[in-house]
């Protein structure tokens, strides 16, 4: 079970004020808040054994390129991956996602098929109109249904023997709903396609297995994860990693270089060029450790029980409307109340010291589909309270008094 009084200490940031009132911070999607231990492990860092990795017999480059090797056996490991080369650390999901688009782009033809979902992040969308437009290549999309879930049925129907690749994300960043990804890997793996799965959202609540899902790609941040921005990670399938070309060119991917001809390094090096992100990789590791202590089913149930109670609870206001009200969704709220713009709301919220997200959250499809300018979207973490779900109660019960 979770203590959530002792977990809300190792939080610093939750102990401050916002216009005079408690932080309610309630943007867990859009990234976490970051434990001691791992703004810790950051100053250690830099107070102790600041080195570049790979490069160095001296001691410090030794130390951290040790701890910076650990972080990606410990992501491996969260992650189940078979090899730790398998695991490359990136800037982020965005990073990664282009890092697979890029790849591709010389591994398909003219009028070979592509598959996103309607649910998508702009970051899921948009590197994949830029692949189409390079190589002739033909976007097909999963539709939406009103509940926020996918049309599975017209999923099924898409797919056929010039699909190549299909992406989707393991949960919607706009309205917390869980997709099947398992039927949609399924389904592509029939007819020879290539899945990424962007993780993003899923993996502060969910704790994926990339082996048992049998996904080819699997892409995350750290900053969701109670780590630090800056750093995430791509996992491919070694058969599909070695097939890609090297992302970048520079210092890090070769294994030779002349002017006749460079050879390129070994995998996860092919697709680290330049000096990357070495403490954020390490506290990265050290976020992950935080977070499997305190346990992904202790996690879950406690959120759900949030979602439940939260959902209860705004639904008892008149006008309010929750948006993405399948059964199968993690502990995200996106709503509206009438016809107050949700950024009207969400400013007066602010002013209460409730942090909330409004906008059409790097999800405007998902808006056109149901025909609003965005949503007033709540994110739950395990360190949130029914407490401060109160709160946010009396915030939004408050701002539509002043705005109608």
């Amino acid at each position: 079970m979770i203590n959530v009084d002792k977990i809300r200490e190792d939080f610093p940031i939750l102990k401050r004020t916002v216009h005079g009132k408690p932080l309610v911070y309630f943007d867990n999607a859009a990234t976490s808040q970051t434990p001691q231990i791992v703004i810790d492990a950051i100053v250690d860092y830099y107070s102790n054994y600041n080195a570049n990795i790979h490069r160095g017999v001296h001691t410090l480059s030794q130390e951290a390129t040790d701890k910076y090797e650990e972080a990606r056996i410990k992501i491996q490991h969260h992650f189940n991956a078979k090899n730790a080369y398998e695991i490359i650390l990136t800037s982020g999901t965005t990073h990664s996602i282009n890092m697979v688009a890029s790849g591709f782009s010389s591994l398909l033809n003219k009028d070979d098929e592509i598959i996103v979902s309607a649910l998508e992040h702009h970051s899921n969308i948009v590197p994949w109109q830029m692949l189409c437009e390079k190589t002739g290549s033909i976007l097909r999309v999963i539709p939406m249904l009103e509940d926020g879930s996918l049309n599975m049925e017209v999923y099924h129907n898409l797919v056929n023997k010039n699909t190549k690749l299909v992406f989707c994300n393991h949960v919607s960043n706009a309205l917390g709903t869980v997709n099947p990804i398992e039927e949609i890997i399924e389904k592509a793996h029939q007819f020879g396609a290539a899945v990424l799965i962007d993780g993003a959202q899923a993996t502060p609540h969910i704790k994926p297995d990339v082996q048992a899902l049998n996904v080819d790609f699997y892409v995350a941040s750290a900053h969701k994860l109670c780590g630090p921005t800056g750093v995430g990670l791509l996992y491919g399938k070694e058969e599909w990693l070695q097939k890609l070309p090297p992302y970048q060119g520079g210092g890090e991917m070769i294994a030779t270089v002349s002017f006749e001809k460079t050879t390129y390094a070994d995998l996860p090096h092919k697709f680290e060029a330049g000096t990357p992100n070495i403490c954020g990789g390490i506290a990265f590791g050290v976020a992950i450790d935080y977070m499997n202590a305190v346990g992904f089913n202790n996690i879950a149930k406690y959120e759900n029980e949030l979602l439940e109670y939260g959902t209860k609870e705004l639904l008892k206001i008149e006008g309010l409307k929750i948006y993405g009200t399948t059964t199968e969704k993690t502990a995200v709220i996106s709503f509206n109340v009438g016809a107050i713009h949700p950024y009207d709301i969400g400013s007066i919220l602010d002013k209460l010291g409730v942090a909330v997200r409004t906008g059409h959250h790097c999800a405007q499809p998902i808006m056109d589909f149901y025909k609003i300018p965005g949503t007033i979207r709540a994110s739950f973490s395990f360190y949130n309270t029914k407490e401060e779900i109160d709160i946010l109660i009396s915030g939004v019960k408050r701002a539509i008094m002043m705005l109608s």
